[in-house]
C-alpha cells in the first residue's frame, strides 16, 4: 500500500466529558506499514475519574496524579502529525470530539487535520451485528493487546483501517471519502 500515511488515534477518559482524557495513544502508518506506536497518561483536569470510566479502562487517579496535561501530550502528538495531517480512529465523533472540547479546554487552537472513521469505513464494508473494534479484530485475526488501552486501540485502529482499504478495493486515502471529516 505505497503512498498510504496515516497515524491512527485513540483516546480514554476519566469522566463522560470529552476533555477529560487519561490516556492518549497514536501509531504511525507509513507506506501501508506500521512503523511505531505510542501512549501517555495524561492528568485530566482536576485528576477527577468516574467508577464507570475506570471500570471500562482500568485507569486510576494514583496513575495520572504525576502525568502531563493535555497541552503537553498534544505537543508530542502533533510532532507525528507534521508531515502528515491525517488522523484515523474507531469512531472518530468520539476521538475528534476529544480533540476539540481538550483544544478548547486549554485555550489551543485547532489544527486543521483531516480524519478517517475506521467504524464509518466497517459499517458501509461489512455486514456484521457488530462494529466494535474488538469485534472486528477478532473477526478479521487482527492481534492486539489490552483493549480499550490507547496505545494498543490505536494500533487495532490502524491494523483494521489498512484492512478496510483493502476490502474496498482502495488504494488512495482520497478514495475512503465516505468516512472522512475535517477536525
Amino acid at each position: 500500500m505505497q503512498g498510504i500515511d496515516f497515524t491512527a488515534i485513540d483516546f480514554e477518559t476519566a469522566t463522560g466529558r470529552r476533555a477529560s482524557i487519561c490516556e492518549a495513544g497514536i501509531c504511525t502508518v507509513r507506506d501501508g506499514k506500521i512503523v511505531e506506536t505510542h501512549s501517555w497518561l495524561v492528568r485530566p483536569q482536576g485528576n477527577l475519574y468516574s467508577y464507570w470510566n475506570m471500570q471500562i479502562h482500568g485507569i486510576r487517579p494514583a496513575d495520572t496524579e504525576n502525568a502531563p496535561e493535555f497541552p503537553e501530550v498534544w505537543a508530542e502528538i502533533t510532532r507525528f502529525l507534521a508531515d502528515c495531517p491525517v488522523l484515523v480512529a474507531h469512531n472518530a465523533a468520539f476521538d475528534m470530539g476529544c480533540i476539540r472540547h481538550s483544544l478548547e479546554l486549554y485555550g489551543m487552537e485547532k489544527p486543521d487535520i483531516t480524519y478517517y472513521c475506521s467504524l464509518r469505513a466497517a459499517r458501509r464494508l461489512y455486514d456484521f451485528g457488530c462494529n466494535s473494534l474488538d469485534y472486528l479484530c477478532d473477526r478479521f485475526g487482527i492481534p492486539y493487546g489490552r483493549h480499550h488501552r490507547a496505545g494498543d486501540d490505536a494500533e487495532m485502529c490502524a491494523r483494521l483501517f489498512l484492512r478496510e482499504m483493502q476490502d474496498a478495493g482502495r488504494c488512495r486515502l482520497e478514495d475512503m471519502d465516505y468516512c472522512n471529516g475535517k477536525l
